[in-house]
C-alpha cells in the first residue's frame, strides 16, 4: 500500500493539512475493494483527485477511467449519456449508441456533480448499484455491467433528500464510504504553498521570473477565506503573474485582486439580481402581500367585533387609529369609511342608554364571510400563478412544478381540482 507522501508527489497534491492527509489515506484504505465511494467538499477543493487516486490503486486500473459532469449534462440526454439507447428511440436517434456504463464495464466512473441528476435517472443508477442492471433508452434488453461508482458533490445532500430533490436510499448506497475535502480556508498554511507551486507552474508556462509575495501579503493571503477554494487561487495566482510588472507583490497589489477582501472574515451575503420576468422572484413579493393582506384582514375582523361588542365607533377608532389608516388610507377615507362602519352597526334606541344585543351566531357569520372572500382570493392566485408557469414552460409539467416550488403530484392534484 502506498503512503500519503508517495501519493501527493505522483498526483501533484500540495499540503500538509491534517484533514486532507485523513481523506488521502480513506481514499487508499479504500482503493482495492469495490465499495462505492462518495466525496464531498466545496466547489473547487479539488475533488476529482481522490477518484483518480482510487481508480489507480484498485484492481481496475487496467480498464477504463470515465468522468461524467451530471451537471453538464442535459436532462433530456443524460440517460442516453449514462445507459445508451436504441435506434429509432427518441427522434435524432439514427443508430445505436453504447453509454458510459457500457464502455467502462470492469472499469470506474467518476460522477461528478451527483446531486444534479434527475430523480428518474436517480432510480436507474440505484439499480446499477443494486444489482449491476441496466436499460439502454428505448430497449427492454436488460443488459449486466460491472462498474465501480465513485461520485462527487458540493451539494448538502441531507437538505436534498429532504426537499425532495435527491432519493434517500440512492444516497446511502453511493456514500458507503464518505470522504470529506476541507476547504482551502480551513488549511491556512497550505495556502502560501500551493500559491507558490503556481506561481512557479506559470512562471515557465509564461517564461516570465516567479512573482513572491511580501511578508504582510502573505498575511493578506493567509487570512482572506477563499469562496472559490484552489481553483480561485490558483487564478489570481496566474492573474498577478501575467499581469505585474514588478515581481515583488506588496499587500496592496495582492488586495486589489481579491474580491471583497476587506469582508473576508464575514460571513458572505449573496444579493441576487432582480431580472425583468424573473418569476421566483415575481411569486415571493406576490405571496409577501398576501400574508400581508391576510395580517390585515384578521386585524380588521377583530377590530368589526370589538365595534358590534361596544357599539362605541367613536372610542373603538381613537384606540385603533394606527390599524384604520394602514387599512383605509387619508383621514377623508377614513370619515368615509366611519360613516359606512356605523352602518354595520344593528340599530339603536341609544348609543348608552339600551344597547341592542347582537346575535353571536351574526357575528360569526359576518366573520366567516370576510373569510370565505380571502380564501377565494388567495385560491385565484394560485390559479393564477399555476397557468403562468405552465405558460412559461409550454405545459411541461414537471418544470412547472419545478418553478412553483411544490411537488408534481401537488401540481397534478391543483390541475385537476381547478380543471386547468
Amino acid at each position: 500500500m502506498e503512503s500519503v507522501q508517495a501519493i501527493k508527489q505522483r498526483f501533484g497534491i500540495i499540503g500538509n493539512d491534517p484533514k486532507l492527509n485523513r481523506a488521502l489515506e480513506k481514499a487508499i484504505q479504500v482503493a482495492p475493494t469495490d465499495i462505492s465511494v462518495l466525496v464531498t467538499g466545496e466547489s473547487g477543493v479539488g475533488k476529482e483527485a481522490v477518484p483518480k487516486i482510487i481508480h489507480s490503486l484498485s484492481h481496475r486500473k487496467h480498464a477504463k477511467y470515465i468522468a461524467v459532469n451530471c451537471g453538464a449534462i442535459p436532462e433530456g440526454t443524460i440517460d442516453s449519456e449514462l445507459f445508451g439507447h436504441e435506434k429509432g428511440s427518441f427522434t435524432g436517434a439514427t443508430q445505436t449508441r453504447s453509454g458510459y456504463f457500457e464502455v467502462a464495464d470492469g472499469g470506474t466512473i467518476f460522477l461528478d456533480e451527483v446531486g444534479e441528476l434527475p430523480l428518474t435517472t436517480q432510480v436507474r443508477l440505484l439499480r446499477i448499484l443494486e444489482n449491476g442492471e441496466f436499460l439502454k433508452v428505448g430497449s427492454s434488453q436488460v443488459q449486466k455491467t460491472n462498474v465501480r461508482i465513485v461520485a462527487a458533490t458540493n451539494m448538502n445532500m441531507i437538505e436534498a433528500i429532504k426537499k425532495g430533490k435527491f432519493r434517500e436510499d440512492l444516497y446511502y448506497r453511493l456514500s458507503t464510504v464518505e470522504i470529506q475535502i476541507p476547504p482551502l480556508r480551513d488549511r491556512k498554511d497550505d495556502i502560501h504553498l500551493l500559491f507558490r507551486k503556481f506561481a512557479s507552474d506559470f512562471s515557465q508556462k509564461y517564461k516570465m521570473p516567479t512573482i513572491r509575495l511580501e511578508d504582510s501579503a502573505i498575511q493578506l493571503l493567509e487570512k482572506y477565506r477563499w469562496p472559490g477554494n484552489i481553483r480561485q487561487l490558483r487564478n489570481i495566482a496566474e492573474q498577478i503573474s501575467v499581469l505585474e510588472e514588478s515581481r515583488a507583490i506588496t499587500p496592496d497589489t495582492l488586495n486589489s485582486y481579491l474580491p471583497h477582501a476587506n469582508n473576508s472574515n464575514l460571513p458572505a451575503v449573496i444579493e441576487r439580481e432582480t431580472k425583468k420576468g424573473d418569476f421566483s422572484n415575481e411569486r415571493e413579493i406576490l405571496y409577501k402581500v398576501l400574508f400581508d393582506m391576510k395580517a390585515d384582514l384578521n386585524d380588521l375582523k377583530k377590530l368589526t367585533l370589538k365595534m358590534l361588542n361596544s357599539g362605541d365607533t367613536d372610542k373603538v377608532q381613537e384606540e385603533n387609529e394606527t390599524l384604520i389608516r394602514k387599512i383605509y388610507g387619508t383621514d377623508t377615507e377614513m370619515e368615509e369609511e366611519k360613516t359606512n362602519a356605523v352602518e354595520l352597526l344593528p340599530p339603536h334606541e341609544s348609543r348608552v342608554e339600551n344597547p341592542v344585543e347582537v346575535n353571536r351566531e351574526d357575528k360569526y357569520h359576518f366573520a366567516e364571510e370576510i373569510e370565505e372572500e380571502e380564501t377565494l382570493s388567495l385560491q385565484e392566485k394560485e390559479i393564477e400563478l399555476i397557468k403562468k408557469s405552465l405558460e412559461r414552460n409550454r405545459g411541461k409539467r414537471k418544470a412547472a412544478a419545478s418553478e412553483l416550488g411544490i411537488s408534481e403530484r401537488t401540481l397534478y392534484r391543483k390541475i385537476k381540482q381547478y380543471d386547468l
